[in-house]
Parts: structure tokens; sequence; C-alpha cells
């Protein structure tokens, strides 16, 4: 009940909340006007992160979003890992013990895809593999799903934010109806402004919680703004959909949200997305409240 009087709250600030975005409003279509969830890494909670085993569980879990993370190889290549360094969700010590600090910059293409990245998770997940973005891109659209890319590290991989583009271009992701299922993010603003500049069209993500006063400058190049939950109220929800995106008011996906309670807190600020390990529980809370 408190989160419904509060959401109604927080709605008769902003106005209407349910055109901010158009990835966003899509994704709500059909769900009573409930944040859109997203399976952050994949359904992270069931299957080792960003591999193709967690894009799948968060398709078998009725999740058309999934959150990923992008980094460059040696040789120029993207994969989809979260960490700089392969050392935790990969046996890459194992494979290559005399190569610490095992950065991902450090390997190249043909020997990550020789490593494990599901056994740290469990032995029924051993044998998967680091995937490329390539790989990545046609899983989730054998899976008609939507993504949530995030380019990490930008400041190690320069020009990454042109490459990921050209990529999703090969893979046919830049056409109409494809921008409507692509968000790009990054920590970095400079990076988020490069997309931008490269491609109008993208959909753009800045994460982070930045100064109310610097929202009218970010809002020249992102169409959200997005923070971690902890960081969150009303006011400051009301403050980030004040200001107008390159496509349409900014709108706000927090992370990362894995438990009932926080999910309903936080959606009754009036958010626009819930990014979580563990989509089925931030799900049942929403449809419950």
């Amino acid at each position: 009940m408190y989160a419904r009087v509060v959401a109604a709250t927080a709605a008769a600030v902003l106005g209407t909340a349910a055109v901010l975005l158009s990835p966003a409003s899509h994704a709500r279509a059909g769900e009573g006007g409930l944040p859109t969830v997203i399976a952050h890494r994949g359904a992270s909670a069931y299957a080792p992160e960003n591999t193709l085993a967690a894009v799948d569980k968060a398709a078998e879990l009725g999740f058309p979003w999934v959150e990923n993370d992008v980094q460059r190889t040696k040789d120029g290549e993207l994969v989809v890992l979260h960490d700089d360094s392969l050392q935790r969700t990969t046996d890459v010590e194992d494979v290559f013990p005399g190569r610490a600090p095992w950065k991902v910059k450090d390997f190249t293409a043909a020997e990550i895809a020789r490593l494990d990245a599901g056994s740290w998770f469990s032995p029924a997940y051993a044998g998967a593999h680091v995937p490329t973005l390539k790989q990545y891109m046609r899983r989730v659209e054998r899976n008609h799903q939507k993504l949530l890319l995030e380019i990490k590290n930008p400041e190690l991989y320069p020009g990454i934010e042109q490459q990921t583009l050209k990529q999703l271009g090969n893979e046919g992701w830049l056409d109409h109806r494809h921008l409507r299922r692509l968000i790009v993010q990054s920590f970095s603003a400079d990076s988020v402004r490069a997309v931008h500049e490269l491609k109008p069209a993208v959909t753009t993500a800045y994460l982070g919680t930045p100064p109310v006063a610097d929202l009218p400058r970010l809002a020249h190049f992102t169409d959200l703004v997005n923070p971690s939950y902890g960081d969150l109220s009303v006011s400051y929800v009301s403050a980030v959909h004040a200001f107008r995106g390159p496509h349409r008011r900014l709108g706000l996906f927090t992370w990362t949200v894995n438990d009932a309670a926080t999910a309903r807190r936080v959606a009754g600020y009036g958010i626009d997305g819930i990014i979580t390990n563990k989509p089925d529980v931030v799900r049942a809370a929403l449809e419950s409240d």
C-alpha cells in the first residue's frame, strides 16, 4: 500500500511517466505500467554472468531485457565480460598461470575462448565460454530479447564506442526495428557522448548519480540516468524526469535490486526500470504490490 501511495505522489509530481523512453515504454507494454525489469548480466543469480546460458535463463524465465558488459581483447575482438580481469569468472589462473594479473586486454580472443567461464559458478555450467559480442548478439536475437549494453572501462580501449556500434550494425542492430530494443550505457560520460555523436538514433544511458546541477549538460547526449538504488529518492527521480534527453524526457533505471522489499520501495519512487540478478523475484514483488 505504501508503495502505491508513493507512486501516486511521484506520478502527480512528474505528470505522466508512461512515455519517458521508447525502449522502456515498449518493455512496459502489457505490464500495467510497472517498471521494466532488466536481467543483470543475464539471469546472473541462476547462471554464470554474461554467458549465453545466462541469456537463455532470462528468456526461460520470461524476461525480454538483458544487460551485459563489453570489453576488448589484445587482438581487437569485443567480448562480453564484466571485470577487466579474467581471474574472477574463468579458470585463467590454471590455463595461463604465469600471466598475472590476467587482464582481458592482454589476451587474444583465441586464448580467452579456451577458458572455462562456468565452473566457478556451478559444475553444471562447466565448459561455458566467454562469448564474443557477435555470439552474444546472435543469441539475444535468437531469443527475441532486448539489450542494455554497457561499454566497460572505455579508458582502456580507445575507440571502443565506434567499434561497438560497427559490430551492432554488422549484426543488424542499428535498423529502426532493432533500435527500439537497444540501449547503450557507460559510467563514462565521454563514452556516452561519443556513442550519441556517432549514432544519435541510439538510446543512451549514463551510469551513476550525477548532481542535479549536471543534468542539463548530460541531457544533451543521454536518454537515461541509471543510479545505484541506494542513491535514490523521490525528489531525485523527479529531478531526472524534469529534463529532456535527445529523444524525450530523461528516464531512470536503477541497479542492482535483488530483494522484494527494495524492489517495491524503488518502484514507489516512479522509476522506469530495475536492473536485477533475480528478475523473477523483482517481477513477483512488483506484481504482488
